[in-house]
């Protein structure tokens, strides 16, 4: 990450220090006597995330926000086990150092690898020249890292044992619905049209693979003196085993074009980089994402759908805490709009025709 993607831990989620230093050194040997220091990364609306720093030392502290959380949502301890198994036949991903129980306050952690590299966002280093050629290659990559990890032969680890592939998107349907309905705070326009046409078109998955199912680039990491170069990737905690065209509708769902409406592009921050020229269109990576993995993308079409609810579900979730006073974090105040957005193109991904 950016040397600037790190603040002073903000008011109200400070960490113990003294607590956490103690637990560090039982876990992890040959360090410093320099005292801990801890910052909070800026970015990201749901876990926090903290850079602990000993001498030369780095790493990153998750976990679940404050307050009540959705049922089975923020598992550390799930996730912590994930990075495990993945870590070694996928670098990218960070590798994990410990978990802590935490039984104490009832929020849970672990502590994994720091990276370091650049994260191509909004807001990355200003020394960062973009061309259009090389908006090109970085697509390219991302498309090339998401096959890869689907290549992944999950029976040679413990993710056959942690997961149920069988039944994975009827659950997902219907689990993602309920989890609306828990959250819901508005009436909105087409919702019952939308839940019932995904409840009655699911398609039959073909294959199960490891899915990462938040795949977007402001989770990944790229070498700083090669934009080509993928070295992080981040956020595991949705990732299991199922239909790799399911995460590949969650890439989609992040990956904004130019001609999206401003509510789209900006609806979580800044406008994202992957509207400027040179990057792929979805279509363009939907169809180099077929060809380089010989997946059948014909039903891309439900996939891209679900995948429009499913972020508006999980942004309802966090305007439902905003709404309920769970979190006074002012940047979810408007989130609402943005799940209406959601739900609009949903619907018209919903009536294109398959690819």
């Amino acid at each position: 990450m950016s040397p600037k993607d790190t603040i002073p831990v903000r008011q109200g989620e400070e960490l113990d220090l003294e607590f956490i230093e103690n637990l560090i050194r039982q876990h992890v040997s040959g360090l410093s006597d320099d005292p801990l220091e801890i910052e909070q990364f800026f970015l990201g609306s749901s876990n926090l995330t903290y850079q602990l720093r000993i001498g030369d030392w780095e790493a990153v502290l998750r976990r679940p926000p404050h307050g009540p959380v959705a049922p089975k949502a923020h598992d550390m301890e799930r996730e912590y086990k994930i990075l495990k198994e993945i870590n070694p036949h996928f670098p990218a991903a960070p590798k994990p150092y410990f978990f802590y129980q935490n039984e104490k306050e009832g929020k849970p952690f672990f502590v994994m690898e720091r990276k370091r590299g650049v994260v191509l966002d909004s807001n990355m280093p200003e020394e960062i020249v973009l061309s259009e050629e090389k908006n090109r290659e970085i697509s390219e990559a991302m498309v090339d890292t998401l096959v890869q990890l689907h290549d992944i032969d999950y029976t040679k680890t413990k993710l056959k044992n942690m997961t149920k592939p069988e039944g994975f998107m009827e659950r997902q349907v219907h689990g993602w619905i309920n989890r609306y309905e828990r959250s819901k705070t508005d009436d909105i326009t087409g919702i019952n049209e939308l839940t019932r046409w995904m409840a009655n078109n699911i398609p039959n998955t073909k294959e199960s693979t490891v899915i990462h199912y938040d795949f977007k680039l402001n989770n990944a990491m790229f070498a700083k003196n090669d934009l080509t170069k993928l070295v992080g990737l981040f956020d595991w905690e949705m990732t299991t085993v199922g239909d790799p065209l399911a995460d590949l509708g969650v890439a989609m769902s992040y990956w904004q074009e130019s001609t999206d409406s401003e509510l789209l592009k900006k609806g979580l921050g800044n406008e994202p980089i992957t509207t400027r020229p040179g990057f792929m269109s979805r279509d363009e990576f939907i169809e180099a994402y077929a060809k380089k993995s010989g997946r059948d993308v014909t039903n891309m079409n439900f996939y891209q759908t679900f995948a429009y609810f499913k972020l508006a579900v999980i942004c309802q979730q966090i305007y439902y805490r905003w709404k309920k006073g769970q979190t006074q974090d002012t940047r979810f105040s408007k989130l609402n709009h943005f799940v209406e957005n959601l739900i609009e193109y949903a619907l018209y991904s919903l009536d294109r025709k398959s690819y």
